[in-house]
């Protein structure tokens, strides 16, 4: 009340003020504790953003029969009883590491993954693959498959071992002539987006790419994937020379047929 502090009202109990001003505060000060009580705080109350109401099981019908009428490969969208729906998403991959995966052993099949049989874990042995670039995955999900999900299921069909967090999913959206792309949080429904923007993969497509955080936490990589890291940045830095290599010995081979040329002209 005399020193009009103000606090969150999460900061609250992480606040000590020392009195020195006699007042209604000072007496109800307990001897634990020298918070100034509610009463005499100035805190600021934290507003909650409002977030959008879900739509209604009407409004989602809707939003199907419009997206289903724009459909024209037959990956239509598909109201259940329950309220939730089931469509198609077609993700890209754009990796441009390799993957772990596990060696010797064969593809899995449909009873396999009928049976979700999960081949990875029937060996311990491991090798370093290069995912196609620019591959296109089509995957079948529920109104409830999350983000998290999605990267889960796509590294299964692929029997990748490496941990899903390493990989994040974006949306790449086209406007004004530029590519944009938005990486999305693990509880977001990309079913929902994917309604949302329509069939058009032009308005709107999904990326599987790595997930560039910043600061890279190399205690969360076992010893193997570490010396394979060491392996791949050799093999980087070795091309990456030779093309510069390459590159100014192109140059040069300009240079000294312009000089050869210019030898023969007068001036």
């Amino acid at each position: 009340a005399d020193c009009r502090y103000t606090c969150h009202q999460e900061c609250r109990s992480l606040i000590q003020l020392d009195c020195r001003r006699p007042g209604q505060c000072q007496s109800q000060l307990s001897p634990e504790s020298t918070l100034v009580p509610p009463c005499c705080q100035n805190v600021t109350q934290t507003v909650e953003e409002e977030k959008p109401e879900p739509p209604t099981v009407q409004e989602i019908k809707q939003k199907i029969e419009k997206y289903n009428a724009k459909v024209t490969n037959c990956l239509l969208m598909k109201l259940n009883d329950d309220g939730t729906y089931t469509g198609f998403i077609k993700v890209h991959l754009k990796l441009r590491r390799p993957v772990t995966v596990p060696a010797g052993i064969r593809p899995q099949s449909i009873y396999d993954a009928l049976k979700e049989v999960n081949l990875a874990e029937m060996t311990d042995k491991r090798t370093s693959f290069y995912l196609p670039l620019d591959a296109v995955k089509q995957l079948h999900i529920s109104s409830t498959t999350t983000v998290s999900e999605v990267i889960q299921g796509l590294l299964k069909k692929f029997m990748v071992v490496d941990n899903p967090q390493k990989f994040a999913l974006f949306k790449e959206m086209r406007k004004d002539g530029q590519v944009l792309f938005q990486k999305l949080p693990l509880t977001e429904y990309p079913l929902y987006l994917r309604l949302l923007a329509g069939p058009d993969t032009d308005v709107l497509s999904f990326v599987l790419k790595e997930n560039e955080t910043g600061e890279v936490e190399w205690d969360a990589f076992s010893i193997p994937e570490l010396q394979n890291f060491l392996m791949i940045l050799d093999k980087e830095e070795k091309d990456k020379i030779q093309q510069v290599h390459k590159k100014y010995e192109r140059f040069k081979q300009r240079l000294q047929q312009t000089l050869k040329e210019a030898r023969g002209k007068p001036g």
